[in-house]
């Protein structure tokens, strides 16, 4: 399973040269109010088998919790189903307000 570094991934997010991933963001309902990444798509882990219909297979897709654990756990799934560009956010958003938005409420 590949991983990317938040400050990687928000490298590659300004660059418009770039496609952009998309971001899959599985916690629970209640942390996407505490705080969300831009333009991530909330699907909470135990909705995954359900709904993974709704993602590309082929786009590059970048898996997003809190500390990277459940994204992981995504991540294997969605390889099992066929995807061919799933990547883990390393530290999950966590590691995103550690490394990129220190504004970022943390929980």
């Amino acid at each position: 399973m590949r991983q990317i570094s938040p400050a990687e991934l928000a490298q590659r997010l300004s660059d418009s040269r770039q496609p952009k991933p998309l971001l899959l963001d599985v916690r629970e309902p209640w942390e996407f109010e505490i705080c969300r990444i831009a333009d991530s798509v909330p699907m909470p882990m135990a909705s995954v088998p359900a709904r993974f219909g709704e993602l590309e297979r082929t786009r590059e897709t970048v898996v997003v919790c809190h500390h990277g654990a459940r994204s992981a756990q995504v991540c294997l799934f969605l390889a099992h189903q066929g995807f061919t560009q799933v990547v883990n956010l390393a530290g999950g958003v966590a590691g995103w307000a550690a490394q990129v938005d220190p504004t970022m409420a943390r929980y």
